[in-house]
Formats: structure tokens, sequence, C-alpha cells
């Protein structure tokens, strides 16, 4: 008998060829039901492949993916793990051919120099930005032989007619620019969200616009309501608490304060701004019990149908048009997925939250959203649920939760205790997440949130809800529950503000590494997905990368791409600029990308700067020896023996201008046409390199430095250089011959 049990398994090694394999089997087989689980993972594997490597490298991926196949085809037929390879391969393959299908069909190629003219175009969509007292088009140009077809104009608030809405053609005058990539290594990429997003050029509206035609139709339905609802909203709360009201209820957050915005931000509260989980959730359930309510009053009606089934229905159909109006964002359609797989498994008496679920919502957005992988909006999103659906579902935490005999203080001890618990879960969740696209995260968010969820879920969001059904029912009747909404809302920006200001409220951290992210996130991924104890063998390349992600070197100096703008990190981690008035915008980005939260100073303030109008001249001691600088920043000529010595006396010379031949500092000369091929820089003296924003992005159709853009540039001036070289045409008669 223990022959004929034992002979199976022998003669699957024996076919198999090894022992390891009928191991991983046996594993694999323990693990079948938490499989289907790697399908978004196969599928984000793919994208970020294509993301991180680019499109050109299609062909290699298609052979790996086809070398896994026929790997995985050479093992025997009763295999696993031979199913999960082909599989594996196969997503893998979708997942990069979805993300290049998608900017194949939707990318936009960019303008390649500023342009000034006159245009005439159809308003497709409208943003209000009164936080910067702008009205923000996209306009559809058409096919201009110039222009890319679609382009994204500002316009200063006092020039914005209301008479233009989105269908309007309308013609004006603007400056358009290409849309701009990272001025630093790691720092936000517009281009690439214009690139998905089809904007072929960004630009500003110069004088006052002319109505050719009004709207022909209501092609745009759900903008023009979202754009009167926010509207209304802040028609009826106030300037102070409207703005914040509005990008919670239909997401609109152009009109947000930045203070009020980066106390948010600081405080952990920002994703109270986008229409995530959080908000389709509230009107979501509030509907979902609202209708069931409504349905139970009426006993010959619940006799006769589902009372859960239909108040399903009409929760899932708010839910989809609750998503149209306020934008159909990825965080917003996501939520909208996971909202309809829980009513469906409501309506079934099936488990309402699980893993599953989750995995069906990202698949489905990783097919059609590709580009969104790459985004903190999805990353944060996915993170966070997963982290409250791991959490509520181990054994201790469904102990600790479950309902029993006590007192009503103890319970709602308990009950507050779990919310702090989850809360400080999902900030160590996100953290990492944070701190490498922002390069800061707040550390005492899951404090402040335990006071503005429910202010926002309970209070805020139904008090808003019903005053817009009850001015709908008659004008000023919702007067009071405007009333409320605005007090919550004054209670929650109170306390970002309150938490933000707090010391050491803010981690700060420099650029990390891609490969340690990566690293650290896919062994999250297989300790969340995996339940035998073989998932803690993760554990160590995830403390690996963790070291390398807190040990981030922070750089020497940082220039932007246009030469500008120097910052130069000195002593216990100062700032100094170049430029000590440059804009909010450009310091708060040269502050991030240092990883440095004071306020900087100016660069002629720095011990040991010599400065002048023309520039400045300063050492730095790193890596053991001393670094001599000279950054430029006038735009006077200087007499070129002067300037020569002074490069040759130097290591590194910065200047946004072309430098002459003359100037040949001894390591790096940065001048205009270095930055036209690199982008901004990333100084790291004490290892004697230098990050660039090409080195990060020129495998990007999108970038200002991939390849072809740069070839094209070079052979549009070369064509431009010829064209003034040409002698000029003579404007005499050529004389005839006599003969």
């Amino acid at each position: 008998m223990q022959f004929a049990i034992d002979e199976p398994i022998s003669i699957t090694a024996d076919h198999s060829g090894s022992k390891w394999l009928s191991t991983v089997d046996i594993w694999l087989e323990s693990e079948q039901e938490r499989l289907p689980l790697l399908i978004p993972v196969a599928l984000g594997l793919g994208i970020s492949i294509w993301q991180v490597f680019g499109a050109e490298q299609g062909w290699l991926v298609a052979s790996a993916c086809a070398g896994a196949a026929l790997l995985g085809l050479s093992i025997g037929p009763s295999s696993r793990l031979k199913g999960l390879m082909l599989i594996g391969a196969f997503l893998v393959g979708m997942g990069y051919g979805a993300i290049t299908l998608k900017s194949w069909l939707y990318g936009a190629s960019a303008l390649e120099r500023p342009w000034i003219g006159t245009l005439h175009g159809r308003v497709e969509s409208i943003e209000d930005v009164s936080a910067r007292d702008i009205v923000r088009y996209r306009i559809y140009v058409g096919q201009h032989p110039e222009l890319p077809p679609i382009i994204r104009v500002n316009i200063d608030k006092q020039l914005a007619s209301p008479e233009i809405n989105p269908g309007s053609v309308i013609k004006f005058k603007v400056r358009l620019m290409p849309p701009p990539g990272p001025a630093l290594p790691g720092s936000y990429d517009f281009a690439r969200t214009a690139w998905f997003g089809g904007i072929g050029a960004t630009g500003r509206i110069l004088g006052p616009v002319r109505i050719l035609s009004p709207p022909l139709d209501r092609q745009d339905f759900w903008n023009s309501a979202r754009n009167a609802l926010s509207t209304r909203i802040q028609v009826a709360m106030g300037a102070e608490t409207g703005p914040v009201g509005s990008a919670l209820l239909v997401g609109t957050r152009g009109s947000i304060d930045e203070a009020d915005a980066e106390a948010l931000r600081n405080s952990g509260m920002a994703h109270l701004l986008s229409v995530s989980g959080l908000h389709v959730t509230a009107v979501v359930g509030g509907t979902f019990i609202l209708v069931a309510s409504l349905l139970a009053l009426w006993p010959w009606l619940a006799l006769r149908v589902s009372v859960p089934l239909a108040s399903a229905a009409c929760a899932a159909t708010i839910a989809i048009l609750y998503t149209l109006l306020t934008g159909a964002e990825v965080p917003t359609v996501r939520a909208c997925i996971a909202a309809l797989l829980i009513l469906v498994a409501l309506a079934m008496g099936r488990d309402a939250l699980s893993l599953r679920l989750l995995a069906a919502g990202a698949t489905f957005v990783l097919l059609f959203w590709s580009e969104a992988l790459a985004g903190p909006s999805f990353q944060l999103s996915f993170a966070a649920v997963g982290t409250i659906i791991i959490l509520h579902d181990s054994a201790w935490m469904r102990y600790w939760m479950q309902r029993r005999e006590e007192g009503l203080f103890s319970r709602m001890a308990r009950q507050l205790f779990g919310l702090l618990l989850t809360g400080l879960a999902i900030e160590l969740v996100l953290a990492p997440i944070a701190l490498f696209h922002f390069h800061k995260s707040g550390l005492y968010g899951a404090f402040a949130n335990i006071a503005a969820i429910p202010l926002t879920t309970f209070l805020v969001m139904p008090a808003q809800l019903l005053g817009l059904l009850a001015d709908f029912l008659w004008s000023g009747l919702g007067t009071p529950f405007w009333w409320v909404a605005k007090q919550g809302i004054t209670a929650i920006l109170w306390i970002a503000h309150l938490v933000s200001a707090a010391p050491g409220a803010v981690a700060l951290l420099p650029e990390m590494p891609v490969w340690a992210f990566g690293t650290a996130m896919l062994s999250g991924l297989a300790i969340a997905i995996f339940g035998s104890r073989w998932r803690w063998l993760a554990l160590g390349p995830m403390l690996f990368a963790s070291i390398a992600m807190l040990s981030a070197p922070r750089p020497d100096m940082l220039l932007t791409g246009d030469g500008q703008h120097l910052a130069v990190i000195y002593g216990d981690g100062q700032l100094a600029l170049l430029r000590p008035r440059a804009g909010e915008y450009t310091r708060s980005i040269l502050g991030e990308t240092a990883a440095i939260g004071e306020e900087a100073m100016a660069l002629d303030d720095m011990p040991g700067a010599v400065c002048n109008p023309d520039g400045c001249a300063f050492a730095l001691q790193k890596g053991g020896r001393h670094w001599h600088i000279l950054a430029l920043r006038s735009g006077y000529m200087i007499p070129s023996m002067e300037l020569a010595a002074a490069c040759r006396r130097s290591d590194i010379v910065i200047s946004s201008r072309r430098l002459p031949w003359s100037c040949k500092p001894h390591w790096l000369k940065a001048d205009a046409a270095l930055l036209e091929r690199s982008g901004g820089l990333a100084f790291y003296l004490a290892e004697a390199r230098i990050s660039s924003v090409a080195e990060e992005n020129a495998h990007h159709p999108w970038s200002a430095y991939a390849p072809h853009r740069l070839q094209a540039r070079a052979e549009r001036r070369a064509k431009e250089k010829a064209a003034r070289e040409a002698p000029p045409l003579s404007k005499n008669v050529v004389p005839k011959p006599q003969w």
C-alpha cells in the first residue's frame, strides 16, 4: 500500500527531471486559490517594462515571453508550473502590448518650438482654476500645418467670457509651448500626462477671445454639469470653504487655495481632494441604504421584489452617473468598478470585500488605462484598499473587531483603536510610494484621518447632497445644510493646518533608485498575495530595497534644464539659490528634489561664495577634494580672455547661455549646448557622478530628449543656418545677351 501511494509521486518527479520542480508544484497546489491574484501583477510587469525601457524593446520583450512560454512547454504535462509560465508569459506580453497600443493610439506629437499666432478652434472642456485666477480651455484646432490637433491654454479670468461653453468655436491669439517635461531628475513629468491625454501644446491666450459660433449640441453634458455644480457649491458655501467642498463632491480642485492644498498634502489628507473610494463609497452606500429603506416601507413591493437586488441596481446606476459627472478619472473609475463588484456580491449574497475583487478592478484599469500604473494615484489607491482588506482578513483583527457583549464606551474605544491601527497600517504602506513620487510624506496622516474621514463621510458629503436636493426643490431651502457642510470643512482645514504645522509632520527623501522601489513593491505584493510561510522569504529583498531607498544620497547641486536655476546644498542640509527671486513653483521643486523643507537662501550669502551681478564662484568639499564651481547668471557679454581664465580655474562651469570653445573647465561645462541634450542635472560630487533628465526619460516617445526629437531639432537648425548663410537674391533683372 505504501508503494502504491508513493509511486505516482516518484513517477512525476522522474518525468519532470528534478525534485525541485515537484516541490514547486506542491507549493503552487497549496496556493491555487490565490494564483488568480497574479493576473494584474503580470499585466503590470509588462507595463512597467515598457515604462522603464521604452517602446523600442518590443522585440526583446516578445522574445523573452516566447522563451518563457517554450520553457513552460518543456515541463511535464501535469505540472501546474507549466500553466503558470504559459499564462504569465502571455499576460506580461499583453501588458506590454496594451501600453504600446495606448501610446500609439492616443500619443500626441508635441510642438517642437514656441509659436505665437491667431487661431480658431472648438472648446472641448473648461476648467476654472480660481486659485491662480485663470480659466483653462482644452481646444481642438484641427489639421493645422504647424500645430498639433489639440492644445491646452490658460486665459486670465477677467478675459474669459461666461458665454464660452464646451462646443463653442472661438478665435484667439495665443502663445504656445511644448508640454514641459521634468525640470529635474525625478520630478513631475507633465509631458507624459499630455502625451496620453492627446495634448500637443500648452500656452496662454493673449488678449480677448472672439466667439465665432455657440455650441451646436450638448456634446459635453458632463463637463458642463460638473462646472455648474462646482459653481453652485462654491456660491452656497463661500470663498473659504467652497473650493474644498466642490473638490469633495465633484472633483474640481483648481479653485483650492495653495496654502490649504499644501496643508492637506502635508497632513496626509490630500486623498480627500481626489474623488475616489471614499467619495464613491459614501454616494453608493447612501443610495443603497436609502433605496433599501424606502422599499422596505412598502410591504407589498418588498414581498414581490428582491430589495437587495433593486437597491444594488439603483446604487450601481448612481455609481456610473457619479463617475461620469466627476470626470471619470482613474481613481474614480477604479472605485466605481470596485463598487459595482461589491454590489453584485451583495446581491448574490457573497463576500463583498476580497483581494479577488481588488484584482478584478486592477485588471480592468490596467487593460484600458495602462498608463495609470506609473502614476501615484493608481498605486496609492490600490495599495490602501489592499492594506485594509489584508488587515481586516487577518484572524486576530477579525477577533478584535467582532461584536461582543460589552458597554458602549468599551465598544467605541475598541472601534477607535481598530480605525487608528488601520490608518497606521495604510500610512506605513503608502509612505514609500509617496516618497518615491513626491519626495515627501505626511507622518501624522493616520491621526488626522481619524477625524477627517468620518467628518467627510457622515457630515460634509451628506449635507452637501441634501443641500443640492433642497435647493432643487425650492431655492434657498438648502441653506441650513450648506451651513453644516461649511462647518465640517472648516474643521477639516483646521485639522490639516494644525497637523501640517506640527514638528516633524513631513518626511523628506531625495530621489530614490527605481530598482529599489520596484523591488520593494514586488516583495510587498508577494507577501500580500501568497498565504504559505514561504512568502516571508520576500522580506529579505524588501529589507535590502528599503535600505537602498532610505540611504539614497542627496544631490550636492541641482540645475534646471533651462540653466536658469541652480540650487546648492551645503552644510547640514541648507539650500542656496543662484537666483533667489525664483518663483514659488521653482523653489518648491528644488526644495522637494533636494529633500529640504527649510526656506532657501541666496547663493550670495553662502559662506565662501564670491558673487557679483554676473555670477558666483564658490567651492564645495566632497569626496576628498575641493570642487571649484563658477555659475553665470547675467545676460551681459563677458570679455573672452577673462571668461577663459575663470573657466581654467574651475572644475564646473554653469551657464544658461552657450559658452565659447575657449571656456574649458577641468570637469564639466554645463551650458545651453549641453543642457539642450541632457535636460536638468543633479550633481553627486562625492561620487563624481551626474544624473540627467535625458538619462531617465530619453527612451520615452514624449521626451524632448528622445533621439528622434534631438535629430529633428538639429536638422531644423541646420536648414535655418543654411538659409541665413545663403547669398541674397538679386532684385535686378539678369541682362540678356546681345548675340
